[in-house]
């Protein structure tokens, strides 16, 4: 068996295995979900999936900005299909699977390895310290009498920021890498990569309260508290299943947090099928951002294939004669026809 076929056949066998577990998580849950989606309109769970493929995309533009302030700027449909079709790894238990499959998809479009897996391990502390934010932002202010638990908040929320500070972030980075005997980062993360990727973080917790505000309406809670509570509820519930590394996904975890912190807007019964509807919404939104990807940079490879001009890049200056400037977009192929390859290792263009 060629190289080329064994890396398509284990692609496939990790998109089976990672939608298996995707559907067995919320298999589980199928009659309380059910109940939950037969309170709901469908203009309500349109928008609410709408707002999850916004928050989605926000999530990629994320991890985009921190790749391309590392050195590597890919076009967005690269960028889409690398970051979408890797993200289905997290439904498998354990940690490793999303940053593996994004460090395959990125290298064959010319993303060193150690650069691909520093952007993905980056993306999470950003997630955390902005969605602790928003979560102390918001939640405390509704707590009433139980304001007390969110206390820890404002303990741990400055030390987030603050490892978020570029000189932190690139001595931590490199420190890893050179426990993993890695050379150290080419191009250092800088100020500006750090906020613009927060920025976008932000925007997408602002959408994914939008997609959990939409379900609690529809559910009963009116109001701007349920508005508010539906943002920070789903950044702490988000914040906390992470952390639980054995859960696909954040599965059981995510949802508990998410039906106490709506609590005050909310009864229990209630609170379980918003929690439940929304996993629901969130894993079929991962798969059509998966699958548009996916077809997407398969339409742009045969447009740029029948004689079409390349894919315009992000403003990047192009390279100077006789030199590669890696913040030139990288466009599938391009290694190949030079003859070379920007990876760690060789690997076949993207199919």
């Amino acid at each position: 068996m060629s190289r080329t076929v064994l890396r398509r056949v284990l692609r496939w066998g990790f998109l089976l295995v990672a939608l298996g577990f995707g559907i067995w998580a919320v298999a589980g849950q199928w009659r309380a979900v059910a109940d939950g989606l037969g309170r709901l309109s469908w203009p309500l769970l349109a928008g609410s999936l709408g707002a999850t493929l916004a928050a989605l995309g926000a999530g990629m533009m994320m991890w985009r900005a921190l790749l391309a302030d590392l050195g590597s700027p890919l076009h967005v449909v690269d960028a889409a299909k690398v970051f979408f079709v890797g993200q289905l790894g997290k439904y498998i238990p354990g940690s490793v699977w999303p940053v593996l499959a994004q460090m395959e998809l990125a290298c064959d479009l010319g993303v060193p390895r150690p650069r691909s897996a520093a952007a993905f391990f980056l993306t999470y502390p950003v997630y955390l310290a902005t969605g602790l934010l928003v979560a102390g932002a918001t939640l405390p202010v509704l707590a009433g009498e139980s304001v007390a638990r969110y206390a820890w908040l404002v303990v741990l929320l400055p030390l987030l920021l603050a490892g978020l500070h570029p000189r932190v972030v690139n001595a931590v980075l490199n420190l890893g890498l050179r426990l993993i005997r890695r050379p150290p980062l080419e191009r250092p993360l800088s100020r500006r990569g750090v906020v613009t990727s927060a920025a976008w973080a932000l925007a997408g917790w602002v959408a994914y309260g939008v997609h959990l505000w939409l379900l609690v309406h529809g559910l009963g809670a009116t109001g701007p508290a349920a508005a508010v509570l539906s943002l920070g509820a789903f950044a702490l519930a988000w914040c906390l299943g992470f952390l639980v590394v054995i859960a696909p996904a954040g599965a059981g975890v995510r949802e508990v947090a998410m039906v106490a912190a709506l609590a005050p807007v909310l009864d229990q019964g209630p609170a379980i099928a918003a929690a439940l509807v929304s996993r629901l919404i969130v894993s079929v939104g991962d798969l059509v951002c998966a699958a548009l990807a996916g077809a997407a940079a398969k339409a742009a490879l045969r447009w740029n294939g029948q004689g079409g001009a390349d894919r315009p890049g992000d403003g990047a200056p192009n390279p100077k004669p006789g030199t590669d400037d890696e913040r030139h977009p990288v466009r599938p192929g391009a290694d190949r026809d030079r003859g070379t390859s920007r990876g760690d290792g060789p690997g076949p263009a993207a199919p």
